[in-house]
């Protein structure tokens, strides 16, 4: 509970994956990719309910054995190639009536933590936000960035002279997709976990991994091990 206010912890999790098949289920240095996040969010100071979203026979039993709730199997049609990801949430809550406060958490970063949930959720509180979002430190600055034109010619992809150093150039920032915070009332509204008032929780690069190939896995097993 933050302030006053029930929090919802939504992890969504298809059973299928096209990059990396049984993504969600996946093993990761000795436990499924997925008991991660479900650890993460329940070790939360925060965080009232966590509640996984799922298709999957599979998931539902592996995250109700790690102490997650899991109400509903999600309906075969919010669980396509297709789905806006928002709408597997705005399912859930909708099935969830009462949270002031909802949560998304990817199973796919395994590395974000209890700390970094808390924290982002305390960032909207601070701000004043509608909605807070997880990103870490662009690799590449826009400036820097180029596009392929007809006839195989680059061009910048920032209509901008290239000038000046790295150190010069604004900080800009890239979604790392593993913590969305939402006023609940304002996810509905707007129908999406990047509105208005949108508020950034900044995390280091080493907890940003976001697993969609065999190689993210492989690095993320690494750091995990030491």
């Amino acid at each position: 509970m933050m302030n006053g206010q029930n929090v919802l912890a939504v992890i969504p999790a298809r059973q299928n994956s096209k990059g990396l098949p049984g993504k969600n289920t996946i093993g990761l240095a000795g436990k499924p990719l997925i008991a991660y996040t479900i650890e993460a969010a329940r070790a939360s100071c925060l965080v009232d309910e966590v509640v996984v979203s799922t298709d999957g026979e599979a998931i539902r039993d592996i995250a109700i054995g790690l102490g997650a709730s899991v109400p509903f199997l999600r309906p075969a049609e919010l669980a396509t190639d297709d789905t806006p990801g928002v709408a597997a949430v705005l399912h859930a809550c909708h099935a969830l009536p009462g949270y002031d406060l909802t949560v998304v958490l990817q199973p796919t970063s395994p590395l974000r933590n209890e700390h970094d949930i808390d924290a982002a959720i305390r960032r909207l509180e601070e701000r004043n936000a509608d909605f807070c979002v997880s990103v870490t430190p662009a690799k590449h600055h826009p400036n820097w960035l180029f596009k392929e034109e007809g006839g195989g010619f680059l061009s910048r992809y920032e209509d901008k002279p290239i000038s000046g150093t790295r150190q010069s150039l604004d900080k800009v920032f890239a979604l790392n997709g593993a913590i969305y915070v939402a006023r609940t009332d304002q996810l509905k509204r707007q129908q999406t976990l990047f509105g208005r008032k949108t508020t950034a929780y900044i995390m280091t690069p080493d907890r940003s991994y976001d697993i969609d190939t065999e190689l993210d896995l492989r690095i993320c097993e690494m750091v995990i091990r030491g």
